[in-house]
């Protein structure tokens, strides 16, 4: 035996750079901490007038702007949600703003991804030019073309009724976006085996592009949905009867008559958040998916 056989092994010797791992944990973990506090704060600014509006319809109408602010409602007033039905005609305008939410956004999602789909997967002359010129529409302020659009309701006799915001909310150049974004990230493939298996474009809208795109779909039903209940300046525009109004330009009615009711216009206006909050909490796992996965190639 000699004796190089009885030396004993040589110890690992640590990579230089392993010596900073721990180190730069610890630094990645605090920036991480430093990052989850700014955004608890940015959230809890947005987030502060919405409590404070919360809270305040559930005060007194004297305590609303007590100096200092009470965060806390004491007494709770839980009355004003039966005086806001009662002195106000609530129900026609909640039960217009939900009809015309839910037809635009199903027509939206109807119109607008067919539409995506021809923009996407069909191939005709002019196709790209088209497209732009669609989606160029959208820079094009409302306002430009308000009154040739009253103009045309008008001879069509469908101002003032409800049918006049469907048909002008019918179609939008952002959800045939939005979705023919989307149908560029579905593989080619899918749609060549179905013609090649002697489906039609239409059945390979409806059975294969559909049920692909459903978090596309949810993103564009809610975004739109949003969109009328907030809509002002075109219910104002077109609905001029008392029984036609939407929660907005009931509300703006009801401020007028009430100004000095301080904790039932803050009660009307929980009113008209709730049903949005409640939609979005409901859909935001589709909402964040297909705002994730639009425009991203696979």
């Amino acid at each position: 035996m000699t004796a190089t056989d009885l030396s004993l092994p040589t110890p690992a010797v640590a990579a230089p750079g392993n010596r900073n791992a721990p180190r730069r944990s610890i630094q990645s973990r605090g920036w991480r901490l430093v990052g989850y506090a700014a955004l608890l704060l940015a959230a809890a600014g947005l987030l502060l007038p919405f409590y404070w509006m919360v809270v305040a319809s559930l005060k007194t109408n004297s305590d609303v702007f007590t100096i200092p602010i009470t965060w806390l409602p004491d007494p709770v007033v839980w009355r004003n949600y039966l005086d806001i039905w009662q002195r106000s005609d609530m129900t026609t305008w909640l039960g217009n703003t939900l009809l015309l939410s839910v037809v635009v956004s199903l027509l939206q999602v109807v119109t607008g991804s067919f539409a995506a789909y021809g923009f996407a997967r069909v191939r005709f002359p002019g196709r790209n030019a088209l497209f732009l010129a669609y989606v160029g529409t959208i820079a094009v302020p409302w306002q430009s073309y308000m009154i040739p659009q009253f103009i045309l309701m008008s001879k069509l006799q469908l101002s003032n009724t409800l049918w006049s915001i469907v048909a002008l909310q019918a179609f939008g150049a952002f959800g045939v976006f939005l979705m023919k974004q989307f149908y560029e990230t579905i593989p080619e493939e899918l749609s060549e085996s179905a013609r090649v298996d002697g489906l039609s474009e239409l059945g390979i809208y409806r059975r294969i592009m559909l049920p692909l795109s459903r978090p596309a779909l949810a993103s564009l039903a809610l975004l739109t949905f949003v969109t009328t209940w907030n809509d002002y300046l075109g219910p104002l525009i077109y609905l001029r009867s008392p029984e036609l109004r939407t929660i907005q330009l009931g509300l703006n009615t009801f401020i007028s008559q009430y100004n000095a009711e301080y904790a039932l216009i803050m009660t009307g206006s929980v009113l008209s958040v709730l049903p949005v909050a409640v939609i979005f909490l409901l859909g935001q796992r589709y909402f964040i998916e297909g705002i994730a996965t639009t425009g991203l190639k696979g």
